[in-house]
Parts: structure tokens; sequence; C-alpha cells
């Protein structure tokens, strides 16, 4: 079974155990939660605004 879980581990695909052809576990890999500032750190300050990103959008949506 540790290989199997090794499997899971590194590839992050679910394995799903059957007992006579039924489904009766799934195991899955954790997924560590990161802060957004890491997930995002390659890209900070790389994003460039051509326009005001909180201007009212009236002008494109007229209001009815």
């Amino acid at each position: 079974m540790l290989e199997y879980f090794r499997r899971v581990e590194e590839t992050g695909e679910e394995l799903v155990v059957t007992d006579n052809n039924e489904p009766t576990l799934r195991i899955v890999p954790i997924r560590r939660k990161v802060p957004a500032a890491a997930l995002f750190a390659d890209v900070r300050g790389k994003v460039v605004y051509h326009d005001e990103p909180l201007a009212p959008t009236t002008d494109e949506w007229p209001e009815r």
C-alpha cells in the first residue's frame, strides 16, 4: 500500500479502492494551503493596467 500512497503523493491523483467492484475508499493527497502572496510572487509588479481598474463602467454598461 505504501507504494500506492507514494504514487498518490507524487502525482496528486486520487486512488479509488474497491471491494467487489464497488468503490469503498478514496485516497487523495492533502493539499497544502499556500498564501496568495507566495502563490503570485513571481508575477508581483509585472501586471500593467491600461485603464483605472476601479473606475465606474457606466459608459460601457448604461443604466436602464
